[in-house]
């Protein structure tokens, strides 16, 4: 009876470990990636975007609370490879666990669908996911290191608005492209014409992203049109990925200090960055709900209309197609 309920403990826990692996071992990955354009404040090393906080929030939105310690493994050895374990590396670790986890607890409280097919849940993945919730990360990892005397007072609130920043665009960029594509079904009888205009679009959004980039014209502006063209034709599955395109190509000129970013002191470049990825971030997640929402009352009318009919057929054959009555 003993090795019964052993190996039914064991099929119950198998998965959730495996889990927690899988999202250590990506969250690792997404880390070292996100680390190739790290920026250096008073000593501390941040970035711009913070894919893996995004990330973590996807995963726990999709899978549950019990993926937290997934998050803190991941963030171990993010750590392992760049200083050794100490009190100021606890505090990251603690932060960078409990900052998504509390995303989660908060987004569930206010009712948030993982469909992102409502205004709401919008507004609430900036305000509570990405806004409130990584405030605690940037608090508890720039506070740690303040205790532990790894970061100097003085430089606490550049290291902490760079962190919280960073964090912030992990969830505005990465978690909305993750449940877009986990939560799209594309359709079986999906026009040619749409497959074009998607690849049209891709190919815009990569040049406008070159053009903007590359010019020491300051241009950044010229994204907006293409998102708002993905977010209206293709709601987030097609605007999320436009964000991201931006992100990495105006990251990539901030880091190496070329196009609109030349000559600007760290503190101008990081404002113009974040500014630029926050706004492309809201732009195409707010506009994509509002027409995911249109879209599916639309829908919701239209099928009351067709049970309508039905019903008057069923009640009067025929008159249902002579609508609108003659005279």
């Amino acid at each position: 009876m003993a090795g019964v309920v052993r190996t039914g403990e064991f099929r119950r826990l198998a998965p959730a470990v495996l889990g927690n692996l899988a999202l250590a071992a990506v969250y690792y990955g997404v880390a070292k990636v996100g680390l190739l354009e790290q920026v250096v404040v008073a000593g501390a090393v941040v970035t711009p975007l913070w894919p893996p906080t995004g990330i973590a929030l996807s995963f726990l939105l999709l899978l549950g609370l019990r993926m937290w310690p997934g998050i803190a493994v991941g963030t171990l050895l993010v750590i392992s490879t760049l200083t050794s374990l100490d009190v100021a590396g606890i505090g990251v670790v603690a932060g960078n666990t409990a900052a998504p986890v509390c995303a989660c607890l908060m987004l569930r409280r206010v009712g948030f669908r993982i469909e992102l097919d409502r205004l709401r849940d919008g507004v609430a993945l900036v305000a509570l996911g990405a806004f409130a919730a990584m405030l605690l990360s940037a608090t508890l990892g720039s506070g740690t290191q303040v205790l532990t005397g790894a970061l100097p007072t003085g430089d606490f609130w550049r290291t902490w608005a760079s962190w919280w920043a960073g964090d912030a665009m992990g969830v505005l960029v990465i978690t909305p492209l993750v449940l877009a594509f986990r939560t799209f079904r594309p359709p079986r009888d999906m026009p040619l014409y749409r497959w074009v205009e998607a690849a049209a679009l891709l190919g815009t959004v990569v040049l406008v992203s070159l053009v903007m980039t590359r010019s020491p014209l300051s241009l950044l502006f010229l994204v907006f049109p293409v998102i708002v063209w993905a977010a209206l034709r293709f709601q987030l599955v097609g605007a999320a990925p436009c964000v991201l395109v931006t992100s990495v190509f105006a990251i990539s000129a901030a880091s190496g200090r070329y196009g609109p970013f030349r000559g600007l002191s760290l503190l101008e470049t990081m404002v113009n960055l974040q500014a630029l990825n926050a706004s492309a971030a809201l732009t195409a997640l707010l506009l994509s709900a509002i027409v995911t929402e249109q879209n599916t009352i639309r829908r919701g009318i239209e099928q009351v209309c067709w049970e309508l009919a039905e019903v008057v057929d069923r009640l009067a054959p025929g008159e249902s197609r002579r609508w609108p009555p003659e005279g």
